[in-house]
């Protein structure tokens, strides 16, 4: 197998894992981050490392002559240099730049979606103001979703507008952004799909799983969900059509919403791995980081590669996230490592309250038997 170059824009835990899933398969990786320090430059090899911002022309000019190559960790970077830079050199870039400038901006996103009959939540691009927002009121009634649209992650982008009372608070919440609001999804569950793109346009789905949330951030995810096989079906279906409908190769994460009826909407897409498929590294034929090395740079991808590894394999996954004491998350990871079939992975983060440190994996026969095994309380 020759060996490739792949250049990640992004150091964080997701290059990290992307980098160890390369090195498996003799693919080597430079990593365009600032500093040292960063995550996937802890592990990548001293000489293969472009120390810049992934939204600096010039310091992705320079990644792009270490590579043949590029992909990304994080969607927001900048997509009018990706452009101009393969169109200079001709390297390979994956997800297409056109995607990534269509998923960074949300509202941008679900358009796409909307005119590619994918389902969604009503939405509308709203001015910064309070009569704007008055009218998205009575237009959509309270409470809705109002939503950066761009350089939004972790639920660091949205306020809830529980009423006119508090348009005001989510102004000043997210001031200095541009806005879109969205309808208000009453949601019975949350489930995502990683969806895996090849070159020639093939799309693969994972399992669908349950994800839980609190204070806006993924704390655990169910695999597979905790619903019925037709839902479970159905969401897989949609997020296929979701992605078929981008150009580009590589891992999609497709984040959903269960309505009381049974209907399913996409909320969000995230053009690279996701929190929700890190249970692939232990649950799966492959994992999502091994799957996007796979689809961008032409490795096989046989059909059963996103399958469980059996048919009986359940797995939880929880993050890891900086406690408010210091280094009070080490003595989870401490338990976890007691824990019968627990795998515990830690990013090399300094530490700080709520940010993501690492997550656990853990994997049985069963939900409940996961469950029943678990370090930590629900």
């Amino acid at each position: 197998m020759d060996s490739q170059t792949v250049g990640i824009l992004g150091g964080g835990q997701l290059g990290r894992m992307i980098v160890e899933a390369a090195q498996r398969l003799n693919i080597n990786t430079v990593i365009l981050e600032e500093g040292e320090q960063a995550p996937a430059k802890q592990i990548n090899a001293l000489n293969m490392h472009v120390n810049g911002s992934f939204k600096d022309p010039n310091a992705i000019r320079e990644l792009a002559k270490k590579c043949d190559i590029m992909t990304i960790e994080i969607e927001h970077v900048d997509t009018d240099a990706l452009k101009l830079i393969q169109k200079e050199t001709g390297v390979k870039i994956y997800p297409d730049p056109d995607t990534i400038e269509l998923i960074k901006d949300k509202y941008l996103q679900k358009k796409h979606l909307k005119r590619n009959e994918v389902a969604v939540t009503q939405s509308v691009a709203v001015e910064n103001s309070i009569s704007a927002l008055e009218t998205v009121g009575d237009e959509f009634g309270f409470p809705f979703m109002l939503k950066s649209r761009t350089m939004a992650y972790d639920g660091r982008g949205n306020f809830v507008v529980k009423d006119k009372t508090s348009i005001k608070e989510a102004l000043d919440f997210l001031k200095d952004r541009p806005l879109y609001a969205e309808k208000w999804a009453p949601f019975t569950k949350e489930v995502a799909v990683m969806v895996v793109r090849s070159r020639d346009g093939n799309v693969y789905t994972y399992p669908t799983v349950e994800t839980k949330h609190v204070n806006n951030i993924c704390h655990t995810v169910y695999a597979p969900a905790r619903v019925n096989d037709t839902i479970q079906k159905k969401a897989q279906l949609l997020a296929h059509n979701a992605v078929k409908s981008f150009s580009g190769a590589g891992i999609f994460g497709v984040e959903m919403f269960l309505l009381p009826n049974g209907e399913l909407l996409v909320n969000e897409i995230a053009p690279r791995p996701h929190n929700s498929g890190h249970y692939t590294i232990d649950a799966c034929v492959t994992s999502q980081f091994e799957a996007h090395i796979r689809a961008i740079t032409g490795l096989p991808m046989p059909a059963n590669f996103t399958s469980l590894s059996t048919p009986q394999t359940h797995a939880i996954m929880l993050n890891v996230l900086g406690a408010q004491e210091a280094n009070g998350e080490l003595q989870l990871c401490k338990r976890a490592l007691e824990t019968v079939n627990a795998s515990v992975y830690l990013y090399g983060k300094s530490t700080r309250p709520g940010r993501k440190m690492g997550h656990i994996n853990i994997v049985s026969q069963s939900i409940e038997e996961c469950e029943l095994q678990c370090c930590w309380n629900f």
